[in-house]
């Protein structure tokens, strides 16, 4: 336990350092918060020194069960660091609201608690979008990047960090070359996005917070409108392509850029499966919405393409209220969160890898009806699925959709209405942001109880972790020795 505490100690301090990144920012724009974002540094620095004397002669080669409590731990730890510059500029927020926010930014969420994000200080919009983009790729993968500095291995925490089928598609030999690889992609597509932004017509600052949020696919605005603020088909469409690229797989996206060609994209069968989708979801939405007489045909296209693709992508911008369209289309779309995201995305989910492979297992075990003596291998991408791989799918597939009715449940018994309750907790668990109901996207969460927010808190993290990273922490095999 000791050394694991050691290794959080430090990243603790690390990411304690990162709160100086807003307050420059608000140093900058003159909104006052610099202090609170300086306290909360400090905090944070006090916490994690303290924390390194009680364990520092206990340093060692990190193993594999560590790194799943490590991770638990960075997670649950950064966000009561993430927290403390709400909580120290609004002394009257509960700190289970700024709980919220902060594992809502760190989790790439994008739900909120908060109103009047119009008139916020910059500083702490800022601080919403740049915690969403450090959590997008994932703050382990960050630190393995710099864990060789600190004289940790890293690959334990990679391979905790992302349990899904990416883990073990290494781009370099090192795994801090891997994860340096995946983080030039990550900046360069910010970087784009943020010039495209500003081109189609946002400010800088909503452009550079925007552009966090939509490679993150974190949703967060810097409006109570969100992207429903600026009413802009130039913005709608940039934030669209964006979008449907950050949920692709950023080991494509690498592949892709070394290879200067896009049949990395035409290998990847996640990727096909994704585009064919979306594409097809946003003209079925379409065509319905104008035969149910709600749009024309081109304004129900704009609409459905962007928000269909925002929660599609569990990114979560709004520009319309789409839950009231009719009841078929914001269902579809809140279903489409679970599947839709790629492995070795920002995104969340069930996830687009693992929804081929239950469909491709379901139809072997149709073949194999027809066939009993027939040997029928499961393929993805040309190569052969191992039935582990094939087994650890439906295992993960039975616990997500366990935790969304056992949440929704305990919703449910709190007092919330069906709608509300289920959609909350899918949103949630996608990390989608806006759900349905009173957590609608016309709303937030800010009507929920104290417990009902924490129960939303903790289907973030088990989105955010894909929920055996966090689940296991509670299996008696994992504390024997």
């Amino acid at each position: 336990m000791l050394p694991v505490v050691n290794v959080f100690a430090r990243l603790a301090m690390l990411f304690s350092l990162l709160l100086a990144v807003p307050a420059l920012v608000s140093l900058w724009y003159d909104d006052g918060s610099a202090r609170h974002f300086l306290q909360a540094a400090l905090t944070g620095l006090a916490l994690g020194a303290a924390l390194w004397a009680i364990s520092f002669r206990y340093q060692r080669e990190l193993r594999t069960r560590d790194g799943f409590l490590l991770v638990a731990l960075v997670w649950l730890g950064f966000t009561c660091i993430a927290a403390l510059p709400f909580q120290y500029h609004f002394p009257a927020m509960s700190y289970t609201d700024a709980f919220f926010e902060a594992m809502s930014g760190l989790s790439t969420t994008g739900a909120t608690v908060m109103t009047g994000l119009d008139t916020l200080p910059r500083s702490l919009n800022f601080w919403r979008h740049f915690s969403s983009w450090l959590g997008g790729m994932g703050i382990i993968v960050l630190a393995v990047a710099i864990l060789p500095m600190l004289g940790i291995g890293g690959m334990r925490l990679y391979k905790a960090e992302m349990p899904g089928p990416i883990k073990d598609n290494k781009l370099a030999p090192r795994i801090d070359s891997t994860a340096k690889s995946l983080w030039y992609v990550y900046c360069g597509m910010t970087v784009a996005c943020a010039v495209a932004l500003k081109i189609a017509g946002m400010d800088w600052f909503d452009a550079v917070c925007h552009a966090f949020t939509t490679i993150a696919l974190g949703g967060a605005s810097t409006h109570d409108a969100s992207v429903g603020h600026f009413d802009s088909p130039a913005i709608e469409m940039v934030m669209t392509g964006f979008m449907v690229l950050a949920a692709l797989n950023y080991a494509t996206h690498f592949v892709a850029w070394q290879q200067r060609s896009v049949r990395a994209y035409l290998r990847d069968s996640e990727a096909k499966a994704i585009l064919l989708l979306l594409t097809a979801s946003v003209l079925m939405l379409s065509f319905y919405l104008a035969i149910e007489g709600v749009y024309d045909f081109p304004t129900a296209l704009r609409h459905v393409s962007f928000n269909l693709v925002s929660i599609a992508t569990d990114s979560g911008f709004v520009t319309v209220d789409y839950g009231q369209w009719p009841i078929f289309a914001p269902l579809w779309i809140l279903f489409l969160s679970c599947v839709t995201a790629s492995s070795g995305s920002t995104g969340s989910g069930i996830k687009m890898f693992r929804t081929l492979t239950l469909a491709r297992q379901s139809q072997r075990e149709m073949q194999q009806l027809l066939h009993p003596n027939a040997v029928i291998p499961l393929r993805a991408n040309g190569q052969r699925v191992p039935d582990t791989l094939v087994f650890s799918v439906l295992g993960f597939i039975f616990v997500y959709f366990m935790s969304v009715v056992l949440l929704t449940f305990v919703l449910l018994a709190s007092g919330l209405d069906f709608l509300t309750a289920f959609s909350a907790i899918v949103a949630c668990i996608n990390n989608a942001g806006p759900g349905l109901g009173q957590v609608g996207p016309a709303a937030n969460y800010q009507s929920l109880t104290d417990f009902q927010t924490w129960v939303c808190s903790l289907a973030m993290l088990l989105g955010r972790l894909e929920i055996f990273t966090l689940l296991i922490l509670f299996t008696p095999a994992f504390w024997r020795k």
